[in-house]
């Protein structure tokens, strides 16, 4: 068997390795030529994959290491009997995180002691949106949900109206990308919604770039009044408008569920799928083939606030103000050379330093506190440690 992947998805020798053999290739420019002798295709969202790029190829599985599926032509390969799998939730812990991260630097910039009080709007409530929500509210924040497609099926989620989640302190997103129908989210929020936002409020994306109008937020974060803007996604990725960075409060390029173990849980996932479509025992688990993350442990003393060692536990996980440096950093040095934005923002991903999940980092501290439930609730191991 012969499988041809993407570069960027990681620990796939691991999962992998015992089917056949494994090519690895760029994504982004992949094309027809490289699947001429290939049975399996796995991507990742960068990659398009339809009739162009698979027509007259003998490829009959494709998988892709990704919740989104917006990327691929799925009625063409049904129709064409090529089986195809996606990562549903995969990284949901991933964004889940880089969401958090934002919203704690947010809290410390408003001065906030706490949840109490803030509302959040969580736009798109799937397996990411879920699971952000789920997070909010054990953390003691009012939030209100707009996703008519969850709510029609009876959902259990505090639904409101999209006006009343655009009032919101916090806005996010986290909705697919959907170009047409009853739910279309593409530019759901157009020139007239983003004109509702205004100053002390924080709108994020970690979802789909087109689900903002980005011509229109360039617009309104030129106007008076205007919120605060953080932005992973983005219209025409991998090249941004370099307006729309300069304006953005944080700027980062398309990583928000690049957790290491976010991208590795999609490799396991269609791994297994893969293992499964060509009748072969899956061994291999997550867990194992891990490696120890760079910190391991924190210790917080008893004269520590739940929303201190909060936010110093979010940041020392992952701190969104390094990649925010490295994109304007990366694009400063590329337009100083004359070297296009698509290739700079690209290679941000493909480099993308090793980044880990609260799940990864135990904290010692005196036992019976609300900074033990406060740290719990958003995924880190907590240990009681007297003395401490």
């Amino acid at each position: 068997m012969h499988i041809v992947a993407d570069e960027n998805i990681p620990l796939l020798d691991a999962f992998c390795g015992g089917l056949g053999r494994l090519t690895r290739v760029d994504g982004r420019t992949l094309g027809p030529g490289q699947l001429a002798d290939a049975d399996v295709l796995l991507v990742r969202s960068v990659t398009r994959v339809n009739a162009d790029l698979l027509a007259g190829t003998k490829v009959r599985f494709v998988g892709t290491a990704t919740i989104g599926t917006d990327h691929v032509d799925t009625h063409w390969l049904a129709r064409q009997g090529i089986a195809f799998f996606s990562a549903p939730g995969c990284n949901a812990s991933s964004v889940v995180q880089y969401v958090l991260s934002v919203l704690s630097l947010f809290m410390v910039r408003q001065q906030r002691s706490g949840f109490d009080g803030l509302t959040v709007g969580v736009i798109g409530a799937g397996n990411v949106g879920g699971a952000l929500v789920q997070r909010l509210l054990d953390l003691g924040a009012s939030v209100r949900v707009s996703d008519p497609p969850r709510q029609e099926q009876g959902a259990d989620l505090p639904f409101a109206s999209l006006d009343d989640v655009l009032q919101c302190d916090v806005v996010s997103l986290n909705t697919p990308l959907i170009p047409e129908g009853p739910h279309a989210t593409a530019h759901l929020l157009d020139a007239a919604r983003l004109s509702r936002l205004g100053a002390g409020q924080l709108l994020v994306n970690s979802g789909r770039g087109p689900v903002i109008d980005n011509r229109a937020l360039l617009a309104r974060l030129q106007a008076p009044d205007a919120p605060l803007v953080a932005l992973d996604v983005w219209e025409n990725e991998p090249e941004p408008s370099a307006e729309l960075v300069d304006e953005c409060w944080l700027a980062t390029p398309h990583i928000a569920g690049y957790s290491l173990e976010g991208k590795s849980r999609g490799t396991e996932m269609i791994a297994h799928a893969l293992h499964q479509w060509a009748g072969a025992e899956f061994h291999a688990r997550l867990a194992s083939v891990l490696p120890p993350p760079p910190l391991s442990e924190l210790h917080v003393t008893d004269h520590a606030t739940p929303m201190d060692a909060l936010h110093r536990a979010l940041m020392a996980c992952y701190d969104p103000r390094d990649d925010d440096s490295r994109l304007r950093g990366a694009f400063a040095r590329g337009d100083a050379a004359g070297v296009p934005r698509g290739p700079v923002f690209d290679e941000l991903r493909k480099r993308y330093p090793v980044r880990r999940e609260p799940s990864s980092l135990t904290i010692a501290m005196p036992p019976d506190t609300a900074v033990q439930r406060t740290l719990s609730h958003c995924g880190f191991r907590v240990v009681e440690a007297s003395g401490v």
